[in-house]
């Protein structure tokens, strides 16, 4: 499984994103979620959806601001960030997982960075 971000960048506040997750090696039976870190700061995990039933979840500080979706025509999973706040400067990263929840998330990609300014 191999896994590829893209789409991060410099915004303002207020503005928005859409980051790619490309996934190779694997079909959509597995999760995809995204995790953020910040410096100094605990990795957080933001949303999974579910490559299966496409049922998605969010984190508290996410919900109402990004969805996260599936094209599994092109094994891309897409994470939208709209209103960002200068807090959701991190690198983001998306990982796999046989579920979103009860089971690991084995394999990540590189991560991309997203910077916020107010």
């Amino acid at each position: 499984v191999q896994l590829v971000e893209s789409g991060g960048g410099l915004v303002q506040a207020g503005g928005s994103l859409r980051l790619s997750c490309a996934a190779s090696g694997f079909y959509f039976e597995y999760a995809i979620g995204w995790f953020r870190q910040a410096p100094g700061r605990e990795r957080e995990g933001i949303s999974c959806i579910s490559g299966s039933d496409d049922v998605a979840t969010y984190g508290d500080s996410v919900k109402g601001r990004f969805t996260i979706s599936i094209n599994n025509e092109k094994n891309t999973v897409y994470l939208q960030m709209n209103s960002l706040k200068p807090e959701d400067t991190a690198i983001y990263y998306c990982a796999a997982a046989t579920s979103c929840r009860g089971s690991p998330f084995g394999s990540w990609g590189q991560g991309t960075q997203v910077t916020v300014s107010s």
